[in-house]
């Protein structure tokens, strides 16, 4: 497999997809890669406003969401960041299209990325996923800490086990970042890297995101085969 298709999922509103699809497509930019990224949430579209090249497709119209297919055609690496409620959709749209036809007619893998956290409605929205699609894509879940670092409802499901030990998925963690730093992101429409040398940051701010993003870029190469086509170009963020 030559192609990468990363879909950032979990019908669930208010787990993290927006705030970790902009920060890993800023992951990829400090680590040289090349990619496509792709902003599908029309209420706040949260990674046009911080990567403003992202493209933008509209869910509501099934022909847009064939850019998930034919962005491939011209992009080694793509990123979707999925809006809430959508799960649904991306289920019947992969059975109608037949997903493993497509993937392999683009010599693509696909990788779910499903955010979770402490509440059961992320975990029911992974058990739908993964009961749906099985082994026809890659697993990554993502750990959201911004609310609990405990995941009790998560790590003691049948879906865990099953995506985990049946599916071989990965876990990662995405470390919580104080509420002030997420706020004052949001108010400059800046991603991590540029506020480490914004001045509209002081000193000890600009210390915590670079704090965050190491921690955040150490879990992502953690899942890096899973992510990208080729996982030596982050290993600069692996010590």
């Amino acid at each position: 497999m030559n192609k990468q298709i990363n879909l950032v999922i979990n019908g669930k509103g208010g787990v993290g997809k927006s705030f970790f699809a902009t920060n890993f497509v800023q992951y990829l930019k400090d680590c040289g890669v090349a990619h496509c990224a792709i902003d599908s949430d029309h209420e706040n579209s949260t990674l046009k406003r911080f990567h403003p090249e992202a493209e933008f497709i509209n869910l509501e119209h099934r022909r847009e969401i064939d850019r998930v297919f034919t962005s491939a055609e011209t992009h080694d690496l793509l990123v979707i960041d999925c809006r809430a409620a959508s799960t649904d959709l991306f289920i019947d749209f992969f059975d109608e299209v037949g997903l493993t036809e497509v993937l392999r007619s683009l010599g693509a893998r696909l990788t779910i990325i499903c955010p979770v956290n402490h509440e059961a409605d992320s975990v029911e929205q992974l058990r739908i996923l993964s009961d749906a699609l099985r082994d026809g894509c890659d697993w990554v879940v993502v750990k959201n800490e911004a609310h609990s670092d405990t995941f009790k409802i998560y790590d003691g499901s049948k879906t865990r086990r099953h995506v985990v030990d049946v599916l071989h998925g990965r876990e990662i963690a995405m470390p919580r970042m104080y509420d002030w730093l997420v706020t004052a992101l949001n108010e400059h429409n800046s991603p991590v890297t540029a506020a480490l040398t914004n001045p509209a940051f002081n000193l000890l701010d600009r210390q915590r995101l670079k704090t965050w993003q190491t921690r955040f870029y150490r879990q992502l190469y953690r899942a890096a085969d899973l992510l990208l086509t080729d996982p030596h170009q982050a290993e600069r963020f692996a010590a």
